[in-house]
């Protein structure tokens, strides 16, 4: 399958997660949902349909939070091929500390854990690149969450995050991809950086990020309104020419002084760096808004790839890198 092929299974994907029985995880404090990568991506976007009745916060590391065993906390572990190091450093902390545990995995040593100790989990379909397989990974933690009394109705969020994305691509000529071939051409030759709102607006433009980290080879940044308004607009100040293009990401449930301040924010850089593009999110739920504004920056990203002609699948300097861990490279 070709990275195009991946983006137009997410539809598919987020509707295999409807009706999944995963067993309850017990709680009674914070859930920390341990993740890297495409992985902590799923872990965050399906955190945005919580309506949590304890805190609910994604660990990006080794171990855990330090506060976590004092707290009671349950732990939900997210590792697409299941041998996330940092993942199963903070697992193995889990089960010397005593606490609850759940596992989203294709299996790998995670899935191992899991089966062993008899942990709820929830198996996703393998063989796909981490960040390919963000839908079955939403699905999984959503349905995850919810099972922990987290997450009210996951399956009708899934089922219209699914019939917004499917809508949007068209099966490969929908206005998702004609969007998502303009901003690439924009961003030729231009380091891409992306906005979005704290919440649906800045998760997917990090998404954006590091999409086009991994598709395209190229370096690309992100930030959060209203965070960058304290600090990183001042940097734009004496202008960057043409070396960046800025795409803004808006979504529909943005807060109201969100939404000036981007408005704003625009009006302040449109003297110094290009607007490449914007992108309005489309539904109700916050998993269809994610999903709408997420699904245009994948394609933007392998449309990148395709202009410099590079192919978007493989990652070969990321392999690189753990294999270099592996042999403790210095």
């Amino acid at each position: 399958m070709t990275m195009i092929d991946d983006i137009l299974s997410l539809p598919g994907q987020l509707r295999w997660g409807t009706g999944l029985d995963i067993d309850p995880l017990r709680t009674g404090g914070p859930i920390v949902l341990l993740g890297m990568g495409g992985s902590a991506m799923a872990a965050t976007v399906a955190t945005l349909a919580a309506s949590p009745r304890a805190p609910i916060v994604v660990h990006r590391g080794y171990g855990l939070p330090e506060w976590a065993a004092d707290s009671g906390a349950a732990v939900i572990a997210v590792s697409y091929s299941g041998n996330t190091e940092e993942v199963l450093s903070g697992v193995d902390a889990a089960i010397t500390e005593g606490l609850s545990i759940a596992a989203v995995a294709s299996g790998g040593r995670l899935g191992e854990i899991a089966r062993d100790r008899g942990l709820p989990y929830a198996e996703v379909p393998g063989g796909l690149q981490p960040r390919a397989g963000v839908g079955y990974q939403t699905a999984a933690v959503a349905a995850t969450l919810c099972a922990a009394g987290q997450i009210s109705n996951v399956d009708r969020a899934l089922n219209e995050a699914a019939d917004t994305v499917e809508g949007l691509v068209g099966g490969g000529d929908g206005g998702a991809f004609v969007l998502g071939r303009d901003i690439a051409g924009g961003l030729a030759d231009r380091t891409a950086v992306i906005y979005g709102g704290r919440g649906v607006g800045s998760t997917a433009a990090y998404r954006w990020k590091t999409q086009i980290n991994e598709n395209a080879k190229v370096p690309a940044f992100s930030g959060t309104v209203p965070e960058m308004n304290h600090n990183e607009l001042e940097g734009w100040r004496a202008g960057a020419s043409d070396d960046f293009g800025i795409v803004y990401l808006r979504d529909s449930e943005e807060h109201p002084a969100v939404a000036r301040r981007l408005d704003l924010s625009g009006t302040v850089l449109s003297g110094c760096v290009p607007r490449v593009g914007e992108v309005r999110s489309a539904g109700f739920g916050p998993l269809a808004r994610f999903y709408s504004l997420a699904v245009v920056g994948d394609i933007t990203s392998v449309y990148m790839a395709e202009e410099a002609g590079v192919d978007p699948t493989p990652v070969e300097t990321l392999e690189e890198f753990k294999i270099m861990l592996a042999k403790g490279t210095p």
